[in-house]
C-alpha cells in the first residue's frame, strides 16, 4: 500500500553521522539523506505531528543537528551552535528557540533554485483559458517583436492599475497522456518576460521590464503572483497512485537529479504539493527465442525519487531527486513504497 512506509521502521543511512552542522545551500531532504536511507521520511525522524508538518521547524545555517534516540526510535534534534555563544569548541550544545524565524535564510525542503523558475510562472492552460487571457495587441511601430525597454499596448485588462506587473507567455506544446495519446492533459505555455502597466484604459500602455525571448503581437499575459517562502513537507499519498512520466522540460531526453518532469496524475487523482513518488524504468518485452515461451516483461528498476511541487487538475510537475539512472518519458511513477527499497 502507498502509506506503508510511514509504518515501517526508519532505516538509518550507512555511516550516518552523530551530528551535522547546517551550511548555506542545504535542504531538509539533503540533510535527512545524511541520516536516513529514505530521505522523504524526514518529518518522521524530526518527530513532527500532522499540525507541525504543515509548518516545519525552521532550520538555519550554523544550526547543529544531532542524531538521538526518542522512545527507542532514531530522531533528530536541533541544537544551538557553540559559535553563537562565542565559545566555539568549548561551548555547550543546547536547544535553540527562535521567537521570530528569518524565513529568507531558512533551509527549504528541496532545492528552490531548481524549481523557482517553474513555480511563479504560468505553465499549463487549457485553450479556453489561454484565449481569454489579456493579450499584447500592438506596438508603437511596425515591428513584430519587442524586447526589454520597449513600449507596447495590450487589451483585456479592464480593471488594471498603473504599476501592476504581468508575465507574458506564448502557447507551447500539448502534453499527451502516455496511456492514451489521443487524450490531451493540458497545453504547456512558454514564459517570455515581464511587463509593467504604465497607463490604464480601453487599450493599456505597458513597458517591457525583462525578456527571456522576444515578445510578439498576440502573446498572452497573467498577473505576476506574489512570492512566498515555500517549505512543503514530503509525504506519500493516502491512496495508491500509479502513473507515467508524460513530458520533460524543454524536451530533455534523459532527465537527472534536480531536473523537472511532468506526470499524468494531478489533483483529480489525489496528488498534492509535497507528494513523493518513485520512478521506475518502463517495463520492456523480453525477446523470445521460441514461440512457445510465455510473454515476459522486465521487472521494475527504481531510478529516482520524485517530489511534486506544482499540481494541476490532470498533471503535476515534480523535481527528480537521488536519481541512479536517467528518467525518461514513459517511465512508471508509483507511490508503492514497497517497490522503492
Amino acid at each position: 500500500m502507498a502509506g506503508t512506509a510511514s509504518a515501517d521502521e526508519l532505516k538509518l543511512a550507512q555511516n550516518a553521522p552523530e551530528s551535522y552542522t547546517v551550511v548555506k545551500g542545504d535542504t531538509l531532504w539533503g540533510i535527512s539523506g545524511k541520516f536516513l536511507k529514505q530521505p522523504w521520511r524526514w518529518p518522521e525522524i524530526w518527530q513532527l505531528n500532522k499540525a507541525e508538518i504543515k509548518n516545519p521547524h525552521w532550520i538555519y545555517p550554523g544550526d547543529v543537528i544531532v542524531l538521538a534516540t526518542c522512545n527507542g526510535k532514531p530522531c533528530l534534534r536541533l541544537l544551538k551552535n557553540a559559535k553563537a555563544d562565542g565559545r566555539r569548541g568549548t561551548g555547550k550544545l543546547s536547544p535553540r528557540v527562535r521567537a521570530t524565524p528569518l524565513e529568507g535564510d531558512a533551509i527549504p525542503s528541496i532545492a528552490m533554485t531548481s524549481i523557482e523558475p517553474f513555480f511563479y510562472k504560468p505553465l499549463i492552460m487549457d485553450m479556453e483559458t489561454f484565449k481569454a487571457a489579456p493579450r499584447i495587441a500592438a506596438g508603437p511601430d511596425d515591428r513584430v517583436m519587442y524586447t526589454t525597454g520597449d513600449q507596447i499596448y495590450a487589451v483585456g485588462m479592464p480593471d488594471v492599475e498603473p504599476g501592476e506587473t504581468y508575465q507574458v507567455f506564448r502557447k507551447g506544446k500539448e502534453i499527451k497522456n502516455p496511456d492514451n495519446l489521443k487524450e490531451t492533459l493540458g497545453m504547456e505555455v512558454n514564459y517570455l518576460g515581464d511587463v509593467i502597466v504604465n497607463k490604464a484604459g480601453d487599450v493599456q500602455t505597458l513597458k517591457v521590464l525583462s525578456t527571456v525571448r522576444e515578445i510578439q503581437i498576440g502573446d498572452r499575459m497573467v498577473k505576476t503572483p506574489e512570492k512566498t517562502f515555500l517549505n512543503y513537507a514530503p509525504h506519500l499519498p493516502v491512496q495508491s497512485i500509479e502513473g507515467k512520466v508524460a513530458s520533460t522540460y524543454a524536451d530533455v531526453v534523459d532527465v537527472g537529479s534536480l531536473m523537472t518532469v511532468v506526470i499524468n496524475k494531478g489533483a483529480l487523482d489525489g496528488v498534492d504539493v509535497g507528494t513523493v513518488f518513485f520512478t521506475y524504468k518502463a517495463p520492456r518485452v523480453v525477446k523470445k527465442e521460441e514461440k512457445s515461451e510465455p510473454d515476459r516483461m522486465t521487472p521494475p528498476i527504481k531510478n529516482a525519487n520524485l517530489f511534486i511541487y506544482r499540481v494541476f487538475p490532470n498533471l503535476s510537475y515534480g523535481l527528480v531527486l537521488d536519481s541512479t539512472m536517467p528518467v525518461n518519458v514513459g517511465d512508471v511513477v508509483s507511490a508503492e513504497a514497497s517497490l522503492a527499497e
